[in-house]
């Protein structure tokens, strides 16, 4: 099985790659020089891979954009936040979505996931906060099902998920992740990869956690 993991240099990407197998290819700004806001670079980086891909995972997508952390209140925010998080968490991933699709077979079943984040539900916000990270996971989740609804016409046996991978221990999480189990990058990416194998065509366009449990969008 071949596998592609976007977003592979991340703490969870290198452990995305680590546990997918023998047959993977990784793809990242810092190794590859791929930079997921830019079409051009996103163009140039998936048009170099031979197509027959039947898994794929996109772990890009930031919280603390250009040194920014999280806003607590709407007072908080402005607009160069705002356009910060959903370049990197909205608009990356659409593009590289719109740039994969020659890469998937269509004689067969293939599943790509995209990491999200439960924070980006809008059915499940009882905290508030995180204004600019939540609004454009909720963009996210909305550019995966509506492109999981496009994809099922021509690709009948994709399955595309938006996945929220738990409390990944990282650095970050260390700042942002009080009151959260925090699991180890290598145990989230294992989990990532069941839940992803789990789910068939029908269950494309959905969103679930590390367990395999549907998200509220």
């Amino acid at each position: 099985m071949r596998t592609l993991v976007i977003g592979a240099s991340g703490g969870i990407g290198v452990a995305l790659v680590a546990a997918a197998g023998e047959e993977v290819v990784g793809l990242s700004r810092r190794h590859d020089g791929l930079e997921v806001t830019d079409e051009t670079s996103v163009a140039a980086a998936l048009g170099g891979l031979a197509p027959g891909f039947e898994r794929v995972m996109l772990a890009t997508g930031a919280l603390e954009v250009q040194g920014r952390a999280p806003e607590k209140t709407i007072r908080a925010v402005d607009a160069d936040g705002l356009m910060a998080q959903f370049a990197v968490n909205a608009v990356g991933p659409a593009l590289v979505l719109k740039h994969l699709l020659r890469l998937l077979p269509r004689d067969r079943v293939v599943r790509v996931g995209v990491l999200s984040a439960r924070v980006g539900s809008i059915g499940d916000n009882r905290l508030g906060g995180w204004y600019g990270y939540r609004a454009a996971k909720a963009a996210l989740n909305q550019i995966v099902h509506t492109t999981a609804i496009e994809w099922a016409r021509s690709h009948p046996q994709s399955v595309l998920v938006a996945l929220h991978p738990g409390t990944v221990a990282t650095p970050l999480t260390a700042v942002h992740g009080a009151g959260h189990e925090r699991v180890a990058p290598d145990l989230a990416a294992a989990r990532l990869w069941q839940v992803l194998e789990r789910l068939g065509p029908d269950q494309t366009g959905t969103f679930h956690d590390w367990a395999g449990k549907p998200v509220p969008w």
